[in-house]
């Protein structure tokens, strides 16, 4: 969430920059203004009345002693609508606050200066690719026809349980996505992440702090009797740990990667993009979130980018890096870097990961500060990434290291799964 005074101290920059992101501002921002001075107004009348109030007791006290009890009356009768007036304008006051914190969450994050414009995944720029496209024998086909030809997933037997985008893993399937799991959390452990194993579920509170509620696209899976929320990523648990939460500069940066399942709704998702792994209900994720110092928090960017890219080296996959455009970022990113692996069978690029700096946005509504060595308070900075998602990575692993003889397990993982070839 943009702070009020970042708002009110830029509204022309902040309206600008919104419109990058194809957001119309002109309105949302001109109500703001309009009830923070109502705000102010109400605020500097409550002062005024309180004040004088304060002096009316003091002279109520003092025409006792005096014994004039009928002047001291006369002003009783004020102190009651001095009261009164105190109250009405602390409603007023009240309400105001409430609609602005309303507004204020409705506003998406500035994008980045360097967030290239445009409004589909079309507009986004390859900033850098690597790995070596697979040459697939004549009778190669997608991972949803291996999976079933190998017995690793069954996507109709998760229908039966759950649905569709259910899938249930079997066998050396299950076995390989194990493997992925603890070789994701292994890497990220070794480059100085702490390892935490965060709840499913989360309050309404938490959703609010990283931005997935209010749920504007229906994403989220709520749990209504408990008004909890089965998490979409977990970032979102992980994030929370630091909600309401005085940091020192000393303690910063912090480092933490959790392994999750993911459950998203993935409403309106239909057609041929999403047949078997390609998009799923619920799917296993490793993350890695920072809390970062402002001043730093680009410079570690870029490092938790060039971390991600090694991982999709040590897969052997052919990849590339997207900086996405202003209008394909989520709603609380200021830069978004997403990694996408080739799928040889299908002929297609599936994006894997995204690597996000959220800047003060999401530490704003978290109420995570730090204090400076200066002594000053200020809002921390958060950044988190895929490190990575399973479900494409495993149909790119299928479909690009498929053989005659069988699939291929790519040299890293094999002291994960146990065996070095499907067949």
């Amino acid at each position: 969430m943009l702070t009020l005074k970042y708002i009110t101290e830029n509204t022309d920059d902040v309206i600008n920059r919104l419109a990058k992101k194809h957001f119309d501002g002109n309105a949302i921002i001109a109500e703001i203004l309009e009830l923070d001075g109502l705000r102010k107004t109400s605020q500097v009348q409550v002062d005024s009345a309180s004040a004088e109030l304060n002096n009316l007791s003091k002279e109520i006290g003092m025409l006792f002693k005096q014994g004039k009890q009928a002047e001291a009356d006369q002003y009783k009768e004020k102190i009651a609508e001095l009261k009164e007036t105190i109250k009405t304008l602390g409603d007023q006051q009240n309400g105001a606050e409430l609609k602005l914190n309303e507004l204020l969450v409705q506003i998406p994050n500035l994008p980045h200066t360097s967030v290239p414009e445009g409004k589909r995944p079309e507009d986004n720029l390859v900033e850098r690719a690597g790995g070596n496209m697979p040459n697939l024998h004549t009778e190669a086909v997608p991972h949803w026809d291996l999976a079933k030809k190998y017995d690793l997933i069954d996507f109709e037997l998760g229908v039966k349980i759950s649905g569709a985008g259910f899938p249930v893993y079997k066998g050396k399937g299950a076995r390989l996505q194990r493997a992925l799991i603890n070789f994701f959390l292994d890497n990220a452990v070794e480059a100085g992440y702490l390892e935490v194993q965060p709840p499913y579920v989360v309050n309404a509170a938490s959703g609010y702090g990283t931005g997935q509620l209010p749920d504007k696209e229906g994403q989220m899976y709520h749990c209504t009797i408990d008004d909890l929320y089965l998490i979409p990523t977990a970032e979102v648990p992980v994030t929370n740990i630091y909600r309401d939460v005085m940091l020192n500069e000393n303690e910063l940066p912090i480092k933490n990667t959790a392994y999750s399942a993911c459950f998203r709704r993935e409403a309106g998702s239909y057609g041929k993009d999403v047949r078997g792994l390609n998009r799923l209900h619920q799917f296993d994720k490793v993350e890695i979130v920072q809390i970062q110092h402002p001043d730093k928090s680009y410079e570690t960017l870029d490092q938790m980018v060039s971390y991600v890219q090694t991982l999709v080296e040590k897969l052997e996959l052919p990849w590339r890096i997207l900086r996405l455009c202003a209008g394909d970022m989520s709603f609380t990113s200021a830069l978004t870097f997403d990694f996408e692996v080739y799928s040889a069978a299908q002929e297609r690029w599936l994006e894997v990961s995204s690597v996000s700096n959220f800047e003060s946005y999401q530490a704003n509504r978290l109420k995570c500060r730090f204090k400076g060595n200066d002594k000053k308070t200020q809002l921390v900075h958060t950044l988190n990434g895929s490190a990575m998602a399973l479900p494409r990575i495993v149909a790119a692993l299928l479909e690009n290291n498929q053989t005659p003889d069988g699939i291929r397990i790519p040299k890293a993982l094999i002291p994960y799964t146990g065996f070095d070839i499907i067949n």
